[in-house]
């Protein structure tokens, strides 16, 4: 199974479920207030204790915008084939870090940026992860709905999966 989060540290656990799922919804605040998300591909190639998360944006659009007047970000992945969910708060900024740039360009990024690494639209968002939350469901979709189904009639809540927080200040809590 992919997604076997079994015996790793959480922030193990968050790689292996991020890990192979590229595409991430980021939600930032428009000036008015209200949410607004956009989909992104994750570039990081690992996610080490403390590294920050990685996403090419066009210095042009709304979001490379945003994120300098307010970086506050959400970044939400969901995997429905592995029914594995992982929601990121963080703190984004833009990096013009050439070397890192470089590090992380790919063919998929050239049919964004086809300047490569150094297309002057090209902006480096860094996430910097304050809290993060999963839920990752190992049961299969049977045994899912029996265990609702069972959680109906006796009401209990039906205890499917894992689910995992952490915070920057270094708090963990398990459900």
């Amino acid at each position: 199974m992919s997604n076997d989060t079994t015996g790793k540290t959480f922030h193990e656990a968050l790689w292996t479920l991020i890990k192979d799922t590229r595409f991430a919804l980021v939600t930032h605040r428009h000036p008015n207030g209200h949410l607004h998300a956009h989909p992104l591909t994750t570039q990081n190639r690992t996610l080490e204790p403390g590294e920050p998360l990685y996403f090419f944006v066009s210095r042009k659009s709304e979001l490379g915008q945003r994120i300098q007047a307010d970086g506050n970000v959400c970044v939400a992945y969901g995997n429905l084939k592995d029914d594995s969910w992982v929601s990121i708060s963080g703190n984004a900024t833009v990096s013009e870090d050439m070397a890192k740039k470089k590090e992380l360009f790919n063919a998929l990024a050239k049919a964004w940026f086809p300047g490569g690494y150094e297309d002057p639209d090209l902006e480096l968002m860094k996430v910097e992860i304050l809290d993060a939350e999963y839920w990752n469901v190992h049961e299969s979709k049977v045994t899912q709905l029996l265990k609702m189904a069972t959680a109906a009639v006796t009401g209990n809540k039906p205890e499917m999966g894992e689910h995992r927080e952490m915070h920057k200040d270094a708090s963990e809590s398990v459900h």
